[in-house]
């Protein structure tokens, strides 16, 4: 059975990685590196847009519609 839990809150890292609080308020880290080489996430690349990650229905988005989904947050982070 799948976990499915939303993520509460993030903090977008510099190094392109993002810190993210579930709502079982486990913190995690979630490195976006690796999928800043595809679409829609290419555009991440600009730092300044990366870092405007924020929460919105229980993942986390960015202006330009780019969101990514929380089973993938969930399942390829790990516990900080």
């Amino acid at each position: 059975m799948q976990l499915l839990l939303d993520v509460i809150s993030v903090a977008p890292q510099e190094n392109r990685s993002l810190l993210l609080t579930f709502e079982n308020n486990e913190r995690r880290i979630f490195d976006m590196a690796p999928y800043l080489e595809r679409k829609p996430y290419l555009m991440l690349k600009n730092v300044p847009l990366f870092m405007k990650a924020s929460v919105e229905n229980g993942t986390v988005v960015w202006p330009g519609n780019i969101d990514i989904a929380p089973e993938t947050l969930w399942e390829c982070s790990r516990v900080v």
